[in-house]
């Protein structure tokens, strides 16, 4: 681990369970009076009947000589220990740090198998704004898995199958089956959608021939199928336009639709009926999980197969568990769907628990997300008062940021002015979306978030492009001056050190709490910091040639920190702006 902290908090465990023994536990975090405060003496002090700012001078004392690592330590308040390490230390770690191709950022000590469920669009429907927390935050918990060493498989568990299907089958007989593929490939999913709708609530002949569609297409009729297979690739073909937009990872290869899990749905009834958990409710077949109940108190039901027969998304999500669990050895099964599914992936998780698909270590997790909202505080709409519709606003969002770069940078070549538009105007986007608290709704907002000032992707990017200019003015590569252990004097280089090394509690921080504002908020510290660096250390005009390659070796790392952090977040960082 490269974060300086970490090192100050080992270091002084041991001292603390020298002087407390097994009741010592230290809590070391960054100070306003120093680079870090050493927390413990005052609890260590009650369970003994001790002074705290004894028991701090015995920690210092067990603790010895400290010197490789700080270069002061003050007792303050009621046995708070402030630390200030040393220069020589930072220098060291961060070179260390540099060194390192995940940059100082440790790899899991235990790799897992993990299962991500995100995106889930529906075909024949087009990707809308709720759509967007889902993948993007889906493909940040990807990228920060597999950064740390897991194996991640990704899910795009999209809505393929089921009862709407008949109509959309009739529809596409009706309009002839290239017209259709033709309409679907252009992304006006929605019009065809509504179409068939409309046909199904008006036409009784078109309800009745939609209704022994869906017949043939569960009996797995081939013409049937053939015609599904259509709806499902040209909608395919939507959903990766809007992938590619966006800059996520998703592919083909990651979809799992529900169809894929049609066969296991009767199998789903059949184990759960031999782990005599299935009962008769109403006429459905249910299962009652321990702990959950109605208004009323009474035990709520898990619907499994509904009176009719049919199935549901209990079901579907049951043989997700036993596909993920069985067939793919995966131990970690993340959700990143909305809050409102939150009771009904904990009743999911509890039925598989009980019938044992789901036991230690194996668990799931659900990321759960709030809103976009607009201006007015309500669910985002377009002006005509429709959802909006994701691709478009992506597109926006690369329009916008075009006409911002030629105003910043109007000689800027057409081509890489198109490249660099839509780095910083699907980074906004995203940038938005993530520095977010996920659990939150949040405005959406154009100005702020394609602001070059502020806690904003373009400030980050525009950052990046800064720390990469230097070395076009110096006329050298950056990788000239990554063999240079950094000579660190000046306060600005040493704070600006200390937060590169803690790239490394960053990463694991947004990873084990499935939060990605985490880590966009250190990389805005870092941004900051790096600002304060270049105003008030000179780099190209240092006082010595040591001092100027020094510096150079500091503005390239925390480049590549803000590049990899950016890259972990899904967006890109240019070098020029």
């Amino acid at each position: 681990m490269s974060d300086p902290l970490h090192a100050v908090a080992e270091r002084f465990a041991q001292a603390f369970a020298t002087v407390a023994g097994d009741i010592a536990d230290p809590v070391v975090r960054p100070s306003d009076h120093a680079d870090a405060q050493i927390n413990g003496a005052l609890g260590v002090a009650k369970k003994l009947g001790s002074n705290p700012r004894q028991v701090a001078k015995d920690v210092l004392v067990a603790a010895g000589d400290v010197s490789d690592m700080c270069s002061s330590l003050e007792i303050a308040g009621p046995g708070f220990i402030n630390v200030t390490l040393s220069n020589e230390f930072l220098s060291i770690q961060l070179q260390s740090a540099m060194n390192d191709m995940h940059l100082g950022v440790h790899v899991a000590p235990t790799r897992l198998t993990a299962a991500v469920d995100y995106s889930a669009p529906n075909v024949a429907k087009e990707m809308h704004v709720g759509h967007l927390r889902s993948t993007v935050i889906g493909d940040c918990i990807v990228r920060l898995l597999e950064f740390v060493g897991h194996t991640v498989i990704r899910e795009n568990h999209i809505g393929d199958w089921g009862t709407p299907f008949g109509m959309l089958i009739e529809h596409l007989i009706d309009m002839g089956q290239d017209t259709a593929a033709q309409e679907l490939g252009v992304g006006d999913l929605d019009g065809f959608y509504r179409a068939a709708r409309n046909a199904f609530d008006s036409d009784d002949a078109f309800k009745d021939r939609a209704r022994a569609r869906v017949v043939l297409l569960q009996s797995g009729d081939a013409e049937t199928l053939h015609l599904w297979r259509t709806l499902v690739s040209e909608s395919t073909r939507y959903f990766n336009h809007v992938y590619r937009l966006l800059d996520v990872l998703l592919t083909d290869a990651d979809i799992m639709g529900e169809s894929s899990y049609n066969d296991l749905l009767a199998p789903v009834v059949e184990r759960l009926r031999e782990a005599k958990l299935l009962e008769v409710s109403d006429g459905a077949d249910v299962v009652f999980p321990a702990g959950f109940t109605n208004r009323d108190g009474h035990p709520l039901p898990l619907i499994i197969r509904k009176g009719d027969g049919g199935y549901n998304y209990a079901t579907s999500d049951l043989a997700c568990v036993i596909d993920r669990t069985e067939r793919l050895d995966a131990s970690l099964l993340i959700y990143v769907v909305g809050a409102p599914q939150a009771q009904h992936l904990s009743m999911v998780a509890a039925v598989a628990a009980q019938a044992g698909w789901l036991t230690p270590p194996a668990h799931m997790v659900h990321v759960a997300f709030g809103n976009v909202l607009g201006d007015d505080g309500k669910m985002l709409k377009s002006r005509a008062g429709d959802t909006v519709k994701l691709a478009a606003l992506l597109e926006e969002a690369v329009e916008r940021a075009a006409k911002a770069i030629a105003q910043k940078n109007p000689d800027m070549p057409e081509q890489e002015r198109a490249q660099v538009a839509h780095m910083i105007g699907i980074g906004a986007v995203k940038y938005s979306d993530l520095s977010t608290d996920r659990v939150k709704d949040y405005v959406f907002d154009w100005e702020r978030m394609l602001s070059f000032d502020g806690n904003t992707a373009p400030y980050l990017q525009y950052a990046h492009a800064r720390m990469c200019s230097i070395f076009r003015r110096a006329g050298i590569e950056r990788e000239s001056v990554r063999s240079v252990s950094p000579i660190i004097l000046e306060p600005r280089e040493h704070a600006l050190a200390i937060r590169m090394l803690q790239f490394d509690s960053a990463v694991w921080d947004a990873l084990e709490k499935y939060s990605p504002h985490r880590l966009c908020t250190y990389l805005y510290e870092l941004a900051t910091d790096f600002t304060a660096f270049y105003e008030h250390c000179p780099v190209l005009k240092a006082d010595t040639e040591e001092q100027r390659l020094s510096r150079l070796a500091l503005c390239d790392s925390a480049a590549r920190v803000l590049e990899c952090g950016l890259n972990l977040l899904g967006i890109r960082a240019p070098e020029q702006m």
